[in-house]
């Protein structure tokens, strides 16, 4: 099955561009799902997961003299609604009813908070209950039966294997090479900011744009002087961003607020098309030069005052402007230190240097 996320700046369109996108699949003969977070039930979601997982940790709930939640008064946390859009796209790529699951996003800050938010979660977990800890789950049982009472460790590694399962199949999805977005924006000057600020947050975060939708376009030859004014503007903002090389598609404007399957129909928005290949990070040896590596990051449009990075351990933190990203370095640059960094033409170049406490030695010849 094929994904298509759908986001933008707050009030581009993008829900009526998601919704005109499913049509237009459904027409061109493709079983399409259209998720709308707006109309899950977050609160239901949330309210059985806690209860599950309050279920699961009932020995340790006991063990501790803990009064139980009753269902009716369990509210929704910050961040449930992600999780439940989320949820909704695993269980719907479990399904074979389909050929495309359109899913329309919040806004592009919030929809791309939500997009890294498996990542980011799966990592806290790793984290907090790290794997390799349940090395000792063997004596457990042992220690169980002298104590008298189940050991609460169990339910809490238990939960976090669960969630990290349930964490990784939505990741999957994310992160598959049948997975892109659609960036709905207006051509303007604040469009053009916007679509900026959207492409180097996807880009941080190696995601792949299948289209930009400049959405409401006037028509050009207005008598009147005020509209004529405004699409020459878009017009020049079109060729600006086609000029960079974005994949730009015009949706026209109604003079009105669409409403209806003959509206979204008159939008005539492009049916999906192919999904770009992912842009890989690549490592480039410059060994034989000046004894260095270089991790080159794709990062169109950031600027260099708004650029920041911190090595932590085998991660490196990597902020762009509003964006954040905790990436793993690949093995070969964990044996590294970091000599240095530069942008160049929308590219963010980070210099290593072989530690040689780390790196293979070549043996000496006989």
């Amino acid at each position: 099955m094929r994904t298509l996320f759908v986001t933008g700046p707050g009030g581009s369109g993008r829900s009526t561009v998601a919704a005109a996108t499913a049509q237009q699949a459904r027409a061109a003969g493709l079983r399409t799902l259209l998720l709308d977070a707006e109309r899950l039930d977050a609160a239901g979601h949330f309210r059985r997961e806690a209860l599950a997982l309050q279920e699961r940790a009932a020995t340790a709930l006991d063990l501790f003299g803990a009064q139980r939640l009753d269902d009716d008064e369990l509210t929704p946390l910050p961040g449930a609604d992600e999780l439940a859009l989320l949820t909704a796209v695993r269980d719907a790529h479990r399904s074979d009813a389909y050929d495309l699951l359109v899913v329309d996003l919040p806004p592009t800050a919030k929809a791309l908070a939500t997009l890294a938010l498996p990542t980011q979660l799966r990592r806290y977990v790793r984290r907090l209950l790290p794997p390799e800890r349940q090395a000792a789950r063997a004596l457990r049982p042992m220690l169980a039966q002298l104590a008298g009472v189940p050991m609460p460790a169990q339910w809490l590694y238990d939960a976090a294997a669960q969630w990290d399962a349930h964490l990784a199949g939505v990741q999957a999805v994310i992160e598959s090479a049948d997975t892109a977005v659609r960036l709905v924006v207006e051509p303007g000057p604040a469009g053009a900011d916007a679509l900026r600020t959207a492409v180097l947050g996807l880009a941080l975060h190696g995601l792949r744009i299948e289209r930009v939708l400049a959405n409401r376009v006037l028509p050009q030859g207005s008598a009147d002087p005020w509209l004529a004014s405004l699409a020459a503007q878009q017009d020049k903002v079109l060729a600006q961003w086609r000029g960079e090389g974005l994949p730009v598609a015009e949706v026209p404007h109604l003079g009105r607020d669409p409403r209806g399957a003959e509206d979204l129909a008159a939008l005539a928005v492009p049916a999906p098309g192919d999904v770009p290949p992912r842009e890989e990070w690549p490592i480039t040896d410059r060994l034989a030069e000046d004894g260095l590596l270089e991790w080159r990051i794709p990062l169109p449009g950031a600027v260099r005052d708004e650029l920041d990075l911190v090595r932590r351990g085998d991660e490196l933190v990597v902020t762009a402007g509003q964006f954040r990203r905790i990436v793993p370095l690949p093995s070969a640059l964990r044996r590294c230190t970091v000599a240095g960094a530069g942008l160049k033409d929308g590219e963010l170049g980070i210099r290593f240097t072989p530690d040689p406490g780390l790196w293979p030695q070549e043996r000496p010849t006989t």
